[in-house]
C-alpha cells in the first residue's frame, strides 16, 4: 500500500507576512543584525545577546539555517568549533536589517527626548 504525502499550501495575504514567517519573532532580527557584518561563534552570540538562552539561540539558528538565511560551519577539531554567518541569500536582508537598526536608533532618541529612561548600547556608544 502506497502512502501519498500531500503538502498543505501556505497562504499569505501580503509580502511582509512571508518575510515575518522567516525572520519574525523576538530573537531572529537581533541574531541577524549581529551576524550582519561578522562571522560569530555560539558563545560570541550569547555574549552579544545576553538575554537569550542557549536553547533558544540554538533553536533560532537552526530555523534560520533551514530557511537558508544563515550558514553553519563546523570544524572537525577538539574542542568543537562552530561558526555562523549570513548565507549569500541571507545577505539579501542587509538593507532591511540596516533600516530596522536605523529606525530603532531614531526611535530610541525619540523616547529619550520624551523623558523615557532607556539606554542604547550601539557600537559601544551610550545614548
Amino acid at each position: 500500500m502506497e502512502t501519498v504525502q500531500t503538502t498543505v499550501e501556505k497562504k499569505y495575504n501580503i509580502g511582509v507576512e512571508v518575510t515575518m514567517d522567516v525572520i519574525g519573532g523576538k530573537w531572529k532580527p537581533i541574531i541577524l543584525c549581529n551576524l550582519r557584518h561578522q562571522v560569530m561563534r555560539t558563545s560570541e552570540l550569547l555574549r552579544a545577546i545576553p538575554n537569550i538562552s542557549q536553547k533558544m539561540l540554538t533553536q533560532q539558528l537552526r530555523e534560520l539555517e533551514q530557511d537558508n538565511i544563515v550558514d553553519r560551519k563546523s570544524y572537525n577539531q577538539i574542542p568543537p568549533k562552530v561558526e555562523y554567518s549570513l548565507s549569500e541569500y541571507g545577505e539579501s536582508l542587509g538593507e532591511i536589517l540596516d533600516l530596522l537598526c536605523s529606525w530603532g536608533e531614531t526611535h530610541a532618541e525619540h523616547l529619550i527626548d520624551s523623558g523615557e529612561a532607556i539606554s542604547l548600547n550601539c557600537d559601544d556608544q551610550k545614548r
